[in-house]
């Protein structure tokens, strides 16, 4: 097995998360939790899950479940269409070594 001495790569990884109701989360009156598409950067992408967790936890928020959807790379090959908008807040992520919220999506009971 080959050694390679090329340093990991920070990458961007899109992620989308399920929060619950804690005191203090900011989520709306009503709101039974909410849907978080976030991009997060690490050098794979459960390292980008864990601190993504992390800074939720200590945002005060009760993240439940996350959903990676790769890099931009992997989304591209799967077709996924990615916006200007998009691209922005991922280069923003990569560059800041950051975890941006990109879109929060309250939930409701009907």
């Amino acid at each position: 097995m080959a050694k390679t001495d090329k340093v990991s790569k920070q990458q961007v990884y899109t992620l989308l998360v399920q929060i619950g109701r804690k005191d203090g989360d900011g989520l709306p009156e009503g709101a039974t939790g909410a849907a978080l598409m976030i991009y997060a950067s690490g050098v794979d992408e459960a390292e980008a899950v864990r601190e993504t967790v992390a800074i939720l936890k200590q945002a005060d928020t009760a993240p439940l479940d996350v959903t990676g959807y790769g890099t931009l790379e992997e989304r591209l090959a799967e077709g996924h269409d990615i916006s200007d908008e998009e691209r922005a807040l991922m280069d923003r992520a990569l560059e800041e070594n950051a975890v941006i919220v990109a879109q929060m999506t309250p939930f409701f009971e009907d």
